[in-house]
């Protein structure tokens, strides 16, 4: 794996390249130069914990033969008033929709956050993980 960084103005705003091209934008927060052109890196994180654990969930769902409509994931990262400023508590609430079973879906969710998700498993380490789930029912 490989990332390139490439600062893009005086201040703290960047953008990041992946192998294939794929870009993200960076930027920092306004009271150190920030400009609001990019996410932060700490958003960044709870962004990637979202995605990881949201590309396990459909994998599992799928594998148990669950018909998964749509789905979206709320992240809430709280941090420790000290430097460095680690999440302490991170809170992930899924919203699927579909007919799907609650219990399978609970279990598809619980085994990527306590166990397939890499990104979950870096920051378990210092960050309590917790994860709610709401089904929309899809209209038959």
């Amino acid at each position: 794996m490989h990332i390139t960084l490439q600062r893009l103005n005086d201040a703290v705003h960047f953008e990041a390249k992946n192998d294939d091209g794929n870009t993200i934008h960076l930027d920092g927060s306004p009271d150190i130069g920030g400009e609001r052109k990019g996410v932060r890196p700490m958003q960044a994180l709870l962004m990637s914990l979202a995605g990881c654990s949201s590309m396990d969930v459909v994998s599992i769902l799928k594998k148990m033969r669950q018909p998964l409509d749509d789905m979206r994931v709320e992240v809430i990262g709280e941090r420790v008033d000290e430097i460095p400023a680690v999440f302490k508590k991170i809170h992930m609430q899924f919203f699927l929709k579909g007919d799907l079973d609650e219990t399978k879906a609970k279990k598809a969710i619980g085994m990527s956050v306590e166990k397939y998700c890499s990104v979950a498993r870096m920051l378990d380490k210092t960050a309590e993980i917790s994860w709610g789930l709401e089904i929309e029912k899809t209209d038959q």
